[in-house]
């Protein structure tokens, strides 16, 4: 089977229920915009979307099935024919048929956006990567949360998601920005006669 040139754009984990105020501040509020913009341009240039919800099986998450915080954000409800896979735990790629997904359509490039930077996103990322995809990571179309460390360090969220960046960058993945991916984006589209 020839291998697919046009990447495929993973949604992760842009849930209701990472809204909750107790996980502290987040970086990049615009993250949901540009994941919508990305999408957007996505279905417009009919290139494969993917979307993955955390299904979690802890007893007070929010992201439960039956809780209304596993709900997808309305910026990135799947439409009729992209595919939903769900995950219990931080890879997508863990539990489910993603990598069959991707093998059987011959999908080699991978566009990861979503929540959280340095959980789901990261652990993605790297599974993919080990599995032989070529990973791309849109910063500005990722996020997360202030943490403390274990030994009582403050990290911001824009700490966190920076330090993740840059672990992944060169090593797991290719870290870049949404305007960027759009530009290449908008110039594969044919051009419109008017």
């Amino acid at each position: 089977m020839n291998q697919s040139s046009d990447p495929a754009l993973v949604v992760i984990d842009v849930q209701k229920g990472l809204d909750n105020p107790l996980f502290g501040s987040r970086n990049n509020p615009d993250a949901e915009q540009r994941i919508a913009d990305l999408l957007a341009a996505w279905r417009a240039a009919g290139k494969p979307v993917i979307h993955v919800q955390h299904a979690s099986v802890e007893p007070d998450s929010d992201l439960r099935p039956e809780r209304p915080g596993h709900a997808i954000k309305k910026e990135a409800l799947p439409i009729p024919g992209e595919p939903l896979f769900k995950k219990q735990v931080s890879s997508a790629f863990i539990g489910t048929d993603l990598e069959k997904y991707l093998r059987d359509r011959a999908i080699q490039n991978l566009v990861i956006v979503g929540l959280t930077t340095e959980h789901c996103v990261s652990s993605s990322a790297r599974m993919a990567a080990n599995l032989g995809f070529n990973v791309t990571v849109v910063a500005d179309a990722t996020a997360t949360f202030e943490r403390d460390g274990y030994d009582g360090t403050h990290y911001t969220a824009d700490q966190m998601h920076g330090v993740e960046l840059a672990s992944l960058d060169q090593e797991f993945a290719t870290i870049r920005e949404s305007h960027e991916i759009l530009a290449e984006v908008q110039a594969s589209l044919p051009a419109r006669s008017g």
